[in-house]
């Protein structure tokens, strides 16, 4: 075209800005594709219209900025085909124009297309620049938003990427891995976790047979009889197994298992197994130091009541038969005469010895400063029980020799068979008869008989 100013692409956004409309050059061949002086992006701004791109003559440039902001309401097109013949256009170097709305998914985009010329255009040939425009724009709009929805994909799976690899980092912080079991062919799929719990090389292949070996014969069964009830409801489980890994070292999991479903059939379990080992190894330990008597090594009082109480359970599968209480004799002498130090050593002496004699019986306790107390199970008969009373006197009596003293100590034992009643009763019963023992001489035994002491 004749007359026209010197081509010149000018932009007042730093390239890549985020958000920019067009990328470098594309106006450059839009202008030269619809033949006009120049074209120009503005944006709407706080009521006001900032040019943000532009090529072409910069001398149209401020008849673009001289329109009003809301020059395009609702997004519609305005076109004016030769600025001479329309009324308020201020007359200068630009003599076509066209305003087109950039799409933006709102009815008011903010980004406008203008298109300027020093020739003025027919009604016909302005509204084909008009179309053209619209078509090239339009092009553009879908290809940002296909960009747009390409960037939006690939953020959320960098995303996704990012929360598999945080849960995986968790997972092993925790001991936690994956599992899934596919019902048709017993197929599994572990993550690393899995792999990491059992030992196995990360990968390796697996199979649900060679596993199920490494769990022990308990634990393979309490975990088949969940899973298969978890199966015929299609439910969850949580069940707690002990295994033996491929190194050989034996572990605590606790395997939890989902069901899913398919028109009522179960077709996949999914679930998690988590490494509980140091918790159990510490329940375990909490336990006994709550059950212990730290000094021997037996229960406790609280150990034995608990054991005790469970005499009045019919459902208790080891009901209690009898029980001993032993005291030992000598014990204070020891104590004052030599010291807290050698009268501890001699409690230990005597719950070794009394634990030898008893291995036989339900719990063997300490529960008081030299009190012990023996549980006894059905399966040993009252005659033995008795034989076990007179057993343990020889035994503790027997001389204790320590740091080169010979020290004398022995042990006054009452017997009480459990014949009804409840356990304080059967406590007050091996308690009369432990004060018969002692009233008898000391260092011997006596079994508690109703009509005897009743006489």
């Amino acid at each position: 075209m004749s007359g026209r100013g010197a081509a010149a692409h000018t932009s007042t956004a730093p390239q890549g800005e985020p958000g920019a409309p067009t990328a470098p050059g594309s106006l450059d061949r839009l202008r030269e594709l619809l033949q006009v002086d120049a074209v120009a992006i503005t944006r709407r701004r706080d009521g006001a219209s900032q040019i943000i791109d532009s090529s072409g003559n910069p001398a149209h440039l401020a008849f673009v900025i001289a329109q009003p902001a809301d020059a395009c309401p609702f997004g519609a097109p305005r076109v004016i085909a030769d600025t001479a013949r329309c009324p308020g256009a201020s007359r200068g170097l630009t003599r076509f124009y066209a305003a087109i709305p950039m799409p933006d998914g709102t009815d008011n985009p903010a980004l406008t297309l203008h298109l300027c010329d020093s020739r003025p255009r027919g009604p016909a040939m302005a509204h084909r620049l008009e179309a053209m425009a619209i078509e090239v724009t339009s092009r553009a709009a879908i290809g940002r938003m296909l960009r747009e929805r390409t960037q939006e994909r690939d953020r959320h799976a960098a995303e996704l990427r990012a929360q598999i690899e945080r849960f995986e980092r968790a997972s092993e912080t925790a001991s936690i891995g994956i599992w899934e079991c596919d019902l048709s062919d017993e197929s599994l799929t572990w993550t690393a976790g899995v792999y990491d719990i059992f030992e196995i090389p990360r990968g390796a292949s697996i199979d649900r047979d060679s596993t199920l070996q490494r769990y022990t014969a308990e634990s393979r069964a309490a975990m088949a009889a969940a899973r298969a009830r978890a199966i015929e409801d299609c439910s969850d489980f949580s069940v707690e197994v002990e295994i033996i890994t491929a190194q050989g070292r034996r572990r605590w999991m606790r395997i939890t298992g989902t069901v899913e479903a398919r028109d009522g059939k179960a077709v996949r379990i999914f679930g998690m197994k988590q490494d509980i080992t140091e918790q159990r190894l510490l329940a375990d330990r909490t336990r006994y130091l709550a059950e212990t008597d730290v000094m021997t090594g037996l229960a406790n009082r609280s150990r034995f009541q608990a054991r005790l109480d469970q005499v009045q359970d019919r459902h208790e599968p080891r009901p209690i038969a009898a029980l001993l209480l032993v005291d030992l004799d000598g014990f204070k002498q020891i104590n004052d005469s030599h010291g807290h130090a050698l009268g501890d050593q001699c409690l230990i002496e005597a719950a070794r010895r009394l634990g030898a004699c008893c291995g036989g019986a339900e719990l063997v306790a300490r529960i008081g400063g030299d009190e012990f107390a023996v549980l006894i199970g059905p399966d040993m008969p009252a005659h033995a029980v008795e034989a076990l009373a007179a057993q343990i006197v020889d035994c503790i009596g027997q001389a204790f020799v320590c740091d080169g003293q010979s020290l004398a100590l022995g042990a006054s034992v009452g017997v009480a068979h459990c014949s009804g009643g409840s356990s304080a009763e059967l406590f007050r019963r091996a308690d009369t008869a432990l004060y018969a023992a002692k009233a008898a001489g000391r260092n011997t035994s006596r079994v508690f008989v109703p009509r005897a002491l009743s006489a």
